[in-house]
């Protein structure tokens, strides 16, 4: 432990990141600029190849950013298993999505951690950072690495961090947003903190990889169910024929005992929809149902249809049909300023709009074509022109806000808005209709 305490002090360790992703990467970067050697290890052979090339596919890293730590020597990429041999620190970034089922996918972290087993050596330090259900480091993780009568704590060192990346954040970004850190042993605690205090402001300690698990289960099913109590807050002001912006605004005002939560057309992302089921999978297996998350999750979950339903009533009234419309839907990622659409709620409202025979395009800043791996086939690309050529169309729909909009030119051109975010916030023009 002596001589991975002296690694990190003088910045000789050899860190290395498993999955190059939206957390991956910026944690790459972030350890290459605290003055260490980094190298970045993915299967995805195009991410390895740009990553040499000092070209950036992260929104969050700007590719000057990447390029300069690779010409200075201190990030390089590989798809190669054989340089986790070498390495003083692993840190696992890997999906964790959910199965058919809604159940668990820990395949990938199954995967890396076998990767690690195969390349072990002593002196390691292994850190999961994929959000994943409580005891996955210690039921999943540590039995791969305890062959041949391994100590850990005192051969190798394993510790949960879960990660708090929030994409297009310029606030809070990696420094200056706490680390939370659960060790095996007290000792994979230190050796954990030590490294992350190198890139981090303020390293906060828990009792255990279980408790750090729960942490980052706790902070997005916290988002998810005060969501959910704001979707349905506006369905039920819909239907009092109250103003729920007003309401929630309103309600802001009040400086203690309240925290704001918005409606919007649904969950979108790799957290706030995917990490609550982690949790409720796993309690049930202990023979509870967590009832308060799987509502909140079904009220989430149909809020596309709901928007869809306030297209086919506000094109009613206006005397169309939806088959044969043509509807804009501006915002596809699952976010404002970024390019993931991961469960972006604007997918489902396009495809239900296509199923009930409209004539469905899409505008957003950031993202340039809808393929099949986001569910459409033939892929969709983007049309430009904002606000111009609203006027082309029957109906737009606002799913994602997206910053440097003229909001009041779209209201202005459009026959009919549906806007799901309140982005023409104070315009009382007769052509908005809101959730």
């Amino acid at each position: 432990m002596a001589d991975l305490f002296s690694k990190i002090e003088d910045r000789s360790a050899h860190v290395c990141v498993v999955g190059l992703g939206y957390v991956g990467l910026p944690l790459a970067v972030a350890f290459a600029e605290a003055g260490f050697r980094v190298t970045g290890f993915d299967v995805d052979t195009e991410k390895v190849a740009r990553i040499r090339a000092g070209e950036s596919y992260i929104p969050d890293i700007p590719s000057r950013q990447l390029a300069r730590q690779v010409r200075e020597g201190r990030l390089d990429a590989t798809g190669e298993a054989a340089i986790l041999g070498d390495v003083d620190s692993v840190h696992i970034c890997v999906p964790t999505p959910l199965s058919k089922t809604r159940d668990p996918d820990v395949s990938y972290v199954i995967a890396a951690a076998d990767l690690v087993a195969e390349h072990w050596h002593p002196g390691m330090l292994i850190v999961l950072e994929s959000t994943t259900y409580p005891g996955t480091t210690e039921e999943v993780m540590l039995p791969r690495f305890q062959d041949g009568g391994r100590v850990v704590g005192r051969d190798y060192f394993l510790a949960f961090s879960p990660e708090r990346i929030d994409p297009g954040n310029e606030v809070y970004t990696l420094a200056n947003t706490p680390k939370v850190i659960g060790g095996v042993t007290p000792e994979c605690a230190r050796a954990a903190k030590a490294l992350y205090r190198t890139i981090v402001d303020n390293v906060h300690m828990v009792s255990s990889p279980r408790s750090a698990e729960l942490v980052k289960l706790l902070e997005n099913t916290f988002r998810a169910v005060n969501i959910a109590l704001a979707n349905e807050m506006a369905i039920m002001c819909d239907r009092l024929g109250i103003d729920t912006w007003e309401v929630i605004e309103a309600a802001a005002t009040k400086p203690f005992g309240f925290m704001p939560f918005y409606p919007g057309p649904g969950l979108g992302g790799h957290c706030i929809p995917i990490d609550p089921h982690y949790l409720t999978w796993k309690v049930r297996t202990l023979d509870y149902n967590a009832r308060l998350i799987e509502i909140a999750a079904e009220i989430n979950s149909e809020m596309p249809k709901y928007v869809v339903g306030k297209v086919v009533d506000a094109l009613n009234e206006r005397e169309r049909s939806v088959k044969g419309s043509r509807i804009l839907v501006i915002g596809v990622a699952y976010k404002r300023d970024v390019d993931d659409t991961r469960e972006s709620p604007s997918l489902e409202i396009m495809q239900l709009l296509m199923k009930k025979g409209a004539q469905v395009d899409f505008a957003d800043s950031h993202v340039s074509v809808l393929g099949e791996q986001a569910g459409f086939d033939p892929a969709l690309e983007a049309v430009d022109g904002l606000p111009q050529i609203c006027a082309d169309y029957d109906c737009v729909v606002v799913g994602t806000d997206h910053s440097g909009i003229d909001w009041d030119a779209v209201v202005e051109r459009s026959l009919l808005v549906v806007d799901t975010r309140n982005v023409a916030k104070g315009n009382p023009a007769p052509n908005i209709v809101r959730l």
